[in-house]
């Protein structure tokens, strides 16, 4: 036995002892599984153009997220009776829960989008939201992008033409999405832009409501270009007959994109841009002759983010930029004014608000109280009024429980980089058992707030990191392409072990009790981990984690063929460099993990194939490294369903309790989870 593993069995009966409720920071009792990870009950809460509805996702009989519809007039003549009872389910999805909703400017008809299993194939639905009374059957939803293998995104609506919705679809290319009209009243659709093979992304002019902007991704040297047309009302001939001019160019090392165009016949726009400088700053800037008109707003430390804008006259009314907390710039007083009294109304100061939705006068606005120990609370803005009535909280299941702030910290990697990361603790003092939540992407970032997961983790007593490692977006140029070529034995790797570190030292973190998890690039970094490193961590959970980079990227999706070429630039050349991906690939170093894996796949996963997960689990189960493997049929590239979602985490719960020594719930099987296990299925084929 070497002396890691002597060490690890030295934790496992320290994380054994009980632990003093006073140094909890979450409840004392077991939070249930399934109030973590189950349904929440409200979410997604949307007004209608005219102000008078509300639409929002909630559960249905059957337990599955559907889309339900508030008339607000009659319920605020309710006299505290609850309004949920007089509220209308207008979908009925039997299986998959719908994630997205939206209203039609005709403030009748919603919007929302569903796929097939997980496959990613979303379709665009639209259903009639307020002809249905109580007692009347569920109305039949419409898909208004049919087809097999069909993917609808890039959708647009404008209230100029609210019969009219815009819609990308890959139906005539798989490989690229055309921009098609809809009527959606009448079904009629039309092909309004045809895309030559290179656009990634489409945006808009408002007043015209014509296609007048691409975003090119080159698939040679994953360069970025805007390709601008002007407005057909400028130009003489029909809109098919307007060129399309390339104005602004970004080379592989930079980010910016088009925003929206200005309210002067889409002469002007605004853009992001990082050209010059180390974060991207937003723009106003000439579309014809791409002349930068003036810098609006630019931060040292990381990129602009979301940007609001007036909906008729395009003024600037506020932006924001995250570098550890959301935080916003305002160049409206009023607007400006009207978040200083929403933030005097919030139940909690530490809480971050967001516009959920407003109404097209901007009368009334639902606003989201989003906060990291407990759920999200949202409420009713009526501007003119100056006043705030509570709407519901997402999961108010959650409330009797007491949960851990998140902690944002930084971390110095090894040359010196900072590292924004968030630490969920378990106890209020001293060192505990440490989850390494790595997120997915890995162009993507973690941010503040609640997280299940977390939550999870710290009630069965281990903290958790989630550390933006270099590769993260949003913290400029620089430290994205630091990143490059960086997977599995690289910085970005190094940046996760020196996390750990971190968290030893800090006397956060017990030095031998140390699991790394994630999903997604989240999942490789696992794999990676227990490979590469593996006396930092005593065990890990690998979600949908890529484990053979070469055979990942020959087996994506056929609308990624335009990114390929930038995956490539970003990982390494894994294709012509056979050398290069069996040295990133974990599957290529099974002989040195010594630390018990569990997997979790979703077999419809159209970006991680399940041949990612099978491979590398037959490989160890060949080899005798502990594995275990949990599939799930009816499941793409995560776990949407709640059946499935609390089966996977109660599995992962016993397996943390076993090799880290932490809290468990008992272990119930769940109905309605597909669970499928290939390892003991093919143990039990050859016992045959």
């Amino acid at each position: 036995m070497t002396a890691g593993v002597q060490g690890h069995a030295r934790a496992s009966a320290r994380a054994a002892a009980p632990l003093s409720a006073a140094r909890r920071t979450t409840s004392d009792e077991l939070i249930p599984r399934n109030i973590l990870f189950g349904n929440p009950e409200n979410v997604s809460p949307i007004l209608s153009p005219d102000g008078k509805y509300l639409a929002y996702l909630a559960p249905s009989p059957g337990g599955v997220m559907n889309v339900f519809v508030r008339d607000l007039e009659r319920s605020a003549a309710l006299n505290g009776d609850d309004p949920k009872k007089h509220d209308r389910m207008i979908t009925d999805e039997p299986k998959r829960a719908i994630r997205s909703v939206a209203w039609a400017y005709d403030s009748e008809t919603i919007f929302y989008m569903n796929d097939d299993d997980g496959d990613e194939n979303f379709h665009l639905f639209a259903v009639d939201a307020i002809g249905v009374q109580e007692g009347d059957p569920i109305p039949r939803a419409r898909d208004l992008t049919p087809g097999e293998n069909v993917k609808a995104q890039n959708i647009v609506t404008n209230y100029r033409f609210p019969d009219q919705v815009l819609v990308g679809t890959n139906e005539r290319d798989p490989k690229v999405f055309d921009m098609y009209r809809i009527f959606y009243k009448t079904g009629e659709k039309f092909l309004d832009t045809m895309n030559p093979g290179d656009v990634v992304g489409w945006k808009t002019e408002d007043v015209s409501f014509e296609v007048r902007a691409a975003t090119v991704r080159n698939s040679e040297d994953s360069s970025t270009t805007i390709r601008i047309r002007m407005s057909s009302d400028l130009v003489e001939g029909s809109p098919d007959d307007v060129e399309w001019k390339d104005v602004f160019h970004f080379p592989y090392v930079e980010e910016g994109g088009l925003i929206n165009f200005c309210a002067d016949g889409g002469r002007t726009g605004y853009l992001t841009s990082s050209l010059g400088r180390e974060t991207t700053a937003l723009l106003r800037v000439d579309l014809e002759t791409g002349e930068t008109l003036e810098e609006l707003y630019v931060n040292e430390k990381c990129n602009v983010g979301g940007v609001t804008l007036e909906k008729d006259t395009k003024e600037l009314r506020a932006l924001t930029y995250n570098y550890a907390r959301t935080e916003r710039v305002f160049f409206d007083k009023g607007l400006e004014e009207d978040y200083a009294f929403l933030k005097s109304a919030a139940p909690d100061p530490e809480a971050e608000i967001s516009v959920a939705s407003r109404s097209l006068d901007e009368s009334k606005w639902v606003i989201s109280y989003f906060r990291s120990d407990g759920p999200t609370s949202y409420v009713v803005y009526d501007k003119p009024a100056q006043t705030v009535t509570p709407l519901f909280v997402s999961n108010p299941k959650l409330l009797p429980f007491k949960f851990a702030p998140m902690e944002d910290v930084r971390i110095t990697a090894h040359d010196g980089l900072e590292l924004v990361a968030y630490l969920t603790r378990s106890v209020t003092e001293g060192p505990s058992p440490l989850i390494l939540l790595v997120h997915g992407g890995p162009w993507a970032r973690d941010y503040w707030g609640f997280n299940p997961q977390a939550q999870w983790f710290a009630n069965r007593g281990y903290s958790t990191l989630q550390v933006n490692y270099r590769g993260s977006t949003g913290y400029g140029k620089n430290f994205l392409h630091k990143g490059d070529k960086q997977w599995g034995v690289g910085d970005m790797q190094h940046d996760l072990t020196t996390a750990v570190k971190w968290a030893i030292a800090e006397g956060i973190a017990n030095a031998d009790n140390i699991c790394i998890y994630g999903g997604s690039y989240g999942g490789y970094a696992c794999l990676a981990g227990l490979t590469f490193t593996p006396e930092v961590y005593k065990c890990g959970v690998d979600i949908v984690g890529p484990s053979n980079i070469k055979t990942l990227l020959d087996s994506i999706p056929d609308y990624w063929a335009p990114l390929r070429n930038g995956m490539l630039l970003k990982i390494g050349d894994v294709d012509s460099d056979e050398e290069f991906n069996r040295k990133i690939s974990p599957l290529f170093h099974v002989d040195k993990i010594s630390a018990p894996l569990l997997i979790g796949q979703g077999a419809n996963d159209p970006r991680v194939k399940q041949a990612e997960a099978d491979q590398i689990a037959f490989s160890m189960q060949e080899k005798g490294i502990p594995v275990e493997y949990v599939l799930y049929p009816d499941e793409g590239h995560g776990f949407a369903r709640p059946e499935n979602r609390i089966d996977f985490n109660g599995r992962v719960e016993q397996f943390l309790a076993k090799h880290l020594g932490g809290r468990a719930e008992d272990f119930v099987e769940v109905e309605g989870s597909t669970a499928r296990f290939p390892l003991l299925e093919k143990e039990g084929s050859l016992a045959k």
